[in-house]
């Protein structure tokens, strides 16, 4: 059926300006500087331009859950875009938008467009925008009103909306019934536990954010663990961290441990011991956590956004829409992966970041794997990579996960990853100079058995002097690591390993200032990181990882299973 050209409000206001237009979603986080409003995803087509007062029509975002909190801070700040324009379903950007109109008056209008309305606007260069009406040259689009869900609300539930648990909690149900009833959500479900993304210092709105919410009085109600911050906690100020920078952000995670949030620091809780069961309805935050605990785990819970998660956490109830919901769940896309023989680690995360490509906007089924045997942690660097290039909160490996056995939909199309892709992808992140100086492991945070695999490959044998070797892992690993023996192998050889970062969040001069270019283990952090620390940034196994650390070198050759 032929779609027409129409509009639809999701959050109302007026706006005027250039379109900047893209067919490919971005992360705001890792993507968009909050500083400045400019893109700095290297790898997206928008690279340099600035957003700021633009209308900007994309699909949808993608990535991390942190874009709510990166768009917030361009709000109060006047550097936001002046409109958002999608085309799909977006809920990140959207919560952002939704948090600096409801609770700092600043409102930014964004609008749901038909795919004809979508390819129309992508050939104008400004639009006038009101309640009723997308305008430009030549072309002018009703829009109709915010769609508006019947929710069934539970007694309880009215109750929070009317005060009954106070003003922190009344506010945290207007804004999950606003996202509810945006996301087409009949109702509210009960979680058994959230962890939050908002932790992460994105910049000031994020900390007034918190610090707002937490003098309103607000408590969770459910067992909550925090994602990485962007400062070691107890060190920053002997690390030389700059005042202007660390107290902030550690002002941050306090505000969040006032009101009751376990300081976990990491953005692997799938790691701790309060990792939840297969089949339980949880709330979190992170994309890279998210799609591990719908993947692999099997638990249940949408890719919520920064303050979202706090939300839902202060009153144990999330909208019963997306992931929650069986038919959701389905592969809308079945890829067939040639694998290669002979794989090693560096696979996974590469064949995560093709297929976040693949299917950028629906759940995808990978088949083809599992003679691979891929581990936990492989499967971790998997839907890691996959995160950074798609907006699914989850996918299935044929044969591996626990929903793959008949999750393709009825409909699912096809599409294929062949080794001739895989090596233009290793090619593109490789560009970088053979000689590094920085060793960038855990990104998300390293596993014990990760850490035990470092610590067995140096064998002992201290790093080049001019290498600065780096794991980020959770203080529950990094106990664990000491009590047995791991950490003191690991700072035998050099190797420092931190906590409460991660290489996400890391910053100068916690991150080695002399560095040009760095090698990393890590899709996600190879796809992030020149825009996050300026640096080139190279990508590979564990193996060329040791290399680099033990020499200051590695050729960027194909791996051999390439070759």
């Amino acid at each position: 059926m032929t779609q027409s050209i129409s509009a639809r409000s999701i959050l109302g206001g007026t706006a005027h300006g250039p379109i900047v237009a893209a067919v490919e979603a971005l992360s705001f986080w890792g993507g968009v500087d909050p500083a400045t409003g400019r893109v700095i995803d290297v790898r997206h087509p928008l690279h340099g331009n600035c957003l700021t007062g633009a209308i900007l029509l994309m699909p949808s975002s993608r990535g991390s859950c942190t874009g709510s909190g990166v768009l917030l801070e361009l709000a109060l700040t006047g550097r936001a875009p002046a409109a958002l324009v999608f085309c799909e379903a977006e809920d990140v950007l959207t919560l952002g938008a939704l948090i600096a109109a409801e609770m700092f008056g600043k409102p930014l209008p964004v609008l749901r467009v038909s795919r004809p309305a979508f390819e129309a606007l992508s050939q104008v260069k400004t639009a006038r925008i009101s309640n009723t009406a997308i305008e430009t040259d030549g072309l002018a689009i009703t829009v109709e009103p915010p769609a508006t869900a019947a929710l069934d609300l539970s007694e309880s539930d009215r109750a929070m909306l009317d005060g009954r648990d106070g003003v922190a909690v009344q506010q945290a149900m207007r804004i999950i019934c606003a996202m509810a009833a945006q996301q087409g959500a009949e109702g509210l479900v009960d979680v058994v536990q959230g962890h939050i993304d908002g932790c992460i210092y994105a910049g000031p709105a994020n900390l007034t954010f918190a610090e707002k919410m937490a003098a309103m009085g607000a408590k969770v109600r459910v067992p909550t663990t925090m994602n990485a911050i962007s400062v070691d906690r107890a060190n920053w100020q002997a690390q030389g961290v700059p005042a202007a920078f660390g107290d902030p952000a550690a002002r941050l995670a306090d505000a969040y441990v006032r009101m009751g949030c376990r300081p976990t620091f990491t953005c692997s809780p799938y790691l701790l011991d309060s990792a939840p069961r297969a089949g339980e309805l949880i709330a979190w935050a992170e994309s890279n956590a998210v799609i591990f605990a719908n993947s692999v785990i099997g638990a249940r819970t949408a890719k919520h956004p920064d303050f979202l998660d706090l939300c839902i956490a202060l009153t144990g109830r999330a909208p019963r829409s997306g992931v929650y919901l069986d038919e959701h769940r389905k592969a809308r896309r079945v890829i067939d992966v040639d694998l290669p023989g002979g794989v090693d680690d560096a696979f996974w995360p590469l064949v995560g970041y093709l297929a976040g490509r693949a299917a950028p906007d629906r759940i995808p089924l990978l088949r083809g794997l599992a003679a691979g045997q891929p581990t936990r942690d492989d499967l971790k660097a998997l839907c890691a990579a996959f995160g950074t290039t798609s907006a699914a909160p989850m996918l299935h490996v044929d044969g591996v996960t626990p929903e793959a056995d008949g999750a393709a939909a009825e409909d699912a199309d096809h599409a294929t990853i062949t080794r001739a892709e895989m090596a233009a992808a290793w090619s593109s992140l490789n560009d970088g100079p053979d000689e590094v100086e920085l060793v960038a492991i855990g990104s998300p945070h390293a596993s014990l058995g990760e850490c035990r695999a470092l610590a067995d490959a140096l064998g002992g044998r201290m790093r080049h002097p001019e290498v600065v070797v780096i794991v980020t892992a959770a203080h529950q690993v990094i106990a664990v690591a000491r009590s047995d023996g791991t950490l003191a192998r690991l700072e035998m050889s050099g190797v420092q390993v931190l906590p409460d970062l991660c290489w996400c969040s890391i910053s100068e001069p916690v991150f080695p200032t002399k560095t040009r270019a760095l090698i990393t283990n890590s899709g996600k952090y190879a796809h992030y990181g020149p825009g996050l620390s300026g640096r080139t940034v190279r990508f590979g196994s564990l193996a060329d990882c040791i290399t680099a650390a033990l020499t200051g070198r590695v050729p960027a050759r194909l791996p051999d299973w390439l070759s």
